[in-house]
Parts: structure tokens; C-alpha cells; sequence
């Protein structure tokens, strides 16, 4: 019975001093957590100085060459993945037709300028013609002058025989001869005043024609004369289309998606090829919105891609972000006022500039993975 006592209290010993443990292990587990959050806290601040991601992709500002004028591919001198320098001839099309063109073009130039020679002898022509018709005008006034002066004389002629007559001192024959010399000399008059009238008409026509051919020509050359100009205009367009006759680069570049051939007949604005420029290209880094808190344009990034490894380091510079995210630019939107709506984090594409020097000597394509990292200073 003695023993009893000592029994029960090592059975009561454990249930006290589990409580003590559990605070214990609590207690500990409360200072790693408050550790664990300091020890990031303080590497957030003070270590964490770079933001990085694997979803980068190179990108170029590719040239797309199209036809500028139509017609049958006469030479094609490139193809897919050759490299091309500025200035390079990469298709000629048949010019035969534009080189017509220029012909047809040079020749009405020279005939409106010509024309234009023309306009100005002319207006001499016109100078001698109204000084012609002053002299017509004196000798149509001179002979209207002499018609009032004979239907004068005719008239008093008739008024005397006419007095005579009357007493029967004259024959009917004189009185008649008397009346016709009158009437003649009214109709002379007449005569005399239409072409005095047509003279002066006549004058008024030249001075008009004159002055209708100094407007063509006033205040101009004849390289200045609108009609000289339009022409010159057609002969310089005609001359550019010959020119485009043949295609050339228009930068240092890498030929890809060629899809023309010798024979074809192309239209104006057709795509014939792309020329990737090589040695001026750029990343798009899709970085997680998340990371994009401390990202500013002018920060250094580090790059290395898949096709060299990490061997070689690029190092570029932040151009730019883009103006929405990816979902947002998407052909089918995501439509997310929806029931069943899930938060997705969404990536900024932002834009890297590539050094050149080092894409001379490590050339990259368009489309490659790149891994870049951010140094966030």
C-alpha cells in the first residue's frame, strides 16, 4: 500500500511537462519563422540586385522588300540564308517596257518645249500683225473720209437737179443719173464704215490673241512653264521606275522567305523577300509583372543563349517596355470576367538593346531563346 503514492505521481510527471515542450517547440519555430523573414527581408534589400528570366527571345526590325514596279523577274542574284550588303542587286525585272517609257517621255518634253518656243515667236508674230492693222485702220479711215466726202458731193449734186427737175429744166435722164450717183455714194459710204468697223474688229482681235499668248509665257522660261514642268515631272517618274527596275538591299542583312523566281511576272507591292539585319538586333524579355517593381530603362543586362551557351555573355542595355502584356495583344483575348476565373501572372515584354560589336562577332537569329539578367542599379 505504501508503494501506491510513488506510482501515481510518476504517472502525473509526463502529462506536465508536455504542455512545457510544445511551448518550446513553438517558441522555436516562431524564431526561425521571424528569422527566415528577416534573413529574406535583408536579402530583398541588400543582396537582391538583379531580376532574371528564361523567356526572352531575339528580335530585328526586318526589311521586307517588295516590287516597286510590275513585270517579268528577268535575274534573280540571292537566296535563302545568304548574307547581303547594303546597295547588293537582288532581283532585276524586265525593263524594256520602262526604258519605252522614258523614250516616249523624253520626246514630250521636247515638243512642249518646242511649243513653248513656239508661244514666244508668236508673240511677235501677233506685234507685227497689230501693227499691220493700224496701217489697215488709216486706209479704211482715209477711204470713209473719201466715201462722206463723194456721198457729199453726190447729194448737193442731186438737190440742185432736184430744184431743176421740179421746173422741167433738166431731162428725166440727168434727174436719174443724179439720184444713182447719190445712192452709189450712200452704199460706198456704207462699204467704207464696215470695213472701218472690221479694221478696228481686226486690231482688237491681234491685241486679244496677244495678250491670251503673253499669259502662257508671262513670269516664266522655258524650264519654268508649267506644261514644260508636268512633262519634266513624267520624264523624271519614268527614269525612277527604270530605276526600280532592279531591287537592291537596303541594309546589311541575312536573305530569308525569298519567294520569288526567274520568269514570274510580279505586281507592284508584292512581297519578294526579307533581309534580317543581323548586327542590329534586340531581345524582348517577358519578365514577370511581379519583378518589374525596380526594372527602369538605361539599367545593364547580362544575356546568354541557348545556340552558344554561357561561354558567351552578351551585355545590353533597357530600351523600353512594351505597352501591354501578351494576353493583352492576343488574337483571342483572355476573357476573364468569367465564373470560373483563375488569376494568371501576366509578363511585360521589355525591350533590350544588343551591343553590335558583339553580335559581329557572336551573330544571333531571330527567334532565339536568350536568359537575361537585369542588374537592378
Amino acid at each position: 500500500m505504501s508503494e501506491q503514492p510513488s506510482h501515481s505521481q510518476n504517472v502525473s510527471t509526463p502529462s506536465v511537462s508536455n504542455p512545457q515542450k510544445r511551448k518550446k517547440l513553438l517558441l522555436i519555430v516562431a524564431i526561425i519563422f521571424i528569422l527566415a523573414i528577416a534573413v529574406y527581408a535583408a536579402w530583398i534589400v541588400f543582396f537582391n540586385r538583379t531580376e532574371d528570366t528564361d523567356n526572352a527571345y531575339v528580335g530585328a526590325d526586318t526589311a521586307q522588300i517588295s516590287a516597286m514596279v510590275g513585270g517579268q523577274v528577268a535575274q534573280v542574284l540571292t537566296q535563302d540564308t545568304a548574307y547581303v550588303r547594303a546597295g547588293d542587286i537582288l532581283v532585276k525585272v524586265d525593263d524594256r517596257d520602262a526604258q519605252i517609257a522614258v523614250t516616249q517621255a523624253q520626246a514630250d518634253l521636247t515638243k512642249v518645249k518646242r511649243q513653248f518656243g513656239q508661244t514666244q515667236a508668236n508673240s511677235g508674230a501677233l506685234n507685227s500683225q497689230i501693227q499691220a492693222t493700224d496701217d489697215a485702220i488709216q486706209s479704211q479711215k482715209a477711204q470713209l473720209e473719201r466715201a462722206r466726202a463723194d456721198v457729199a458731193k453726190a447729194q448737193s449734186d442731186f438737190k440742185r437737179r432736184e430744184a431743176l427737175n421740179a421746173s422741167g429744166a433738166i431731162s428725166k435722164e440727168e434727174y436719174a443719173t443724179s439720184l444713182n450717183a447719190f445712192n452709189t455714194a450712200k452704199a460706198n459710204l456704207g462699204v467704207a464704215e464696215a470695213g472701218f468697223q472690221q479694221a478696228l474688229s481686226n486690231q482688237k482681235v491681234a491685241q486679244s490673241n496677244l495678250e491670251a499668248n503673253n499669259a502662257l509665257i508671262k513670269g516664266t522660261t522655258q524650264d519654268s512653264t508649267p506644261d514644260v514642268l508636268v512633262a519634266q515631272a513624267k520624264l523624271d517618274q519614268a527614269k525612277l521606275n527604270l530605276e526600280r527596275t532592279i531591287v537592291r538591299a537596303p541594309v546589311d542583312g541575312i536573305v530569308t522567305n525569298r519567294n520569288v523566281q526567274i520568269g514570274q511576272v510580279i505586281a507592284v507591292g508584292q512581297s519578294l523577300m526579307i533581309v534580317v539585319p543581323i548586327h542590329q538586333m534586340y531581345v524582348d524579355a517577358n519578365f514577370k509583372e511581379s519583378q518589374l517593381t525596380r526594372v527602369k530603362v538605361g539599367q545593364n543586362v547580362k544575356l546568354t543563349s541557348d545556340l552558344y551557351g554561357s561561354d558567351v555573355v552578351y551585355h545590353g542595355k533597357v530600351i523600353g517596355f512594351s505597352g501591354g502584356t501578351g494576353a493583352a495583344f492576343a488574337l483571342i483575348p483572355a476573357q476573364n470576367a468569367t465564373g470560373n476565373w483563375i488569376k494568371v501572372v501576366q509578363r511585360l515584354p521589355v525591350r533590350i538593346a544588343l551591343d553590335p560589336k558583339e553580335l559581329t562577332q557572336h551573330p544571333l537569329r531571330v527567334g532565339l531563346s536568350m536568359n537575361a539578367t537585369v542588374e537592378l542599379q
